[in-house]
């Protein structure tokens, strides 16, 4: 595992850091977000205040991300159900080809 040391630079502010080679494009894509979605917040309520620009940031990618979840949750409750009728399926065509009647 190579280590990198990297700045990432968000709302102004450069932060240190040392992270994984693997995980640098995906940091780097994380601190462009950050100042993507600090941006439109600035831009769209025109709001100034670094705290507050930051919080809202953070309540939001923790929303999108709870949402992401149910939605995953979601999918895997469905593909488990789909799983389960297909083996019965199955289940039921074996026990025809075993048991044929007559």
């Amino acid at each position: 595992m190579k280590e990198l040391s990297i700045k990432i630079k968000i709302s102004d502010r450069e932060y240190p850091m040392k992270v994984d080679a693997n995980d640098e494009e995906k940091i780097r894509l994380a601190g462009k977000k950050i100042n993507e979605k600090i941006k439109l917040y600035r831009d769209q309520f025109g709001i100034d205040d670094k705290q507050d620009l930051l919080a809202m940031v953070a309540f939001d990618s923790l929303f999108e991300k709870l949402q992401t979840e149910d939605t995953q949750s979601t999918i895997g409750e469905s593909v488990v159900e789909k799983v389960v009728y297909l083996n019965r399926l199955i289940s039921e065509d074996i026990n025809q080809d075993t048991n044929p009647q007559n």
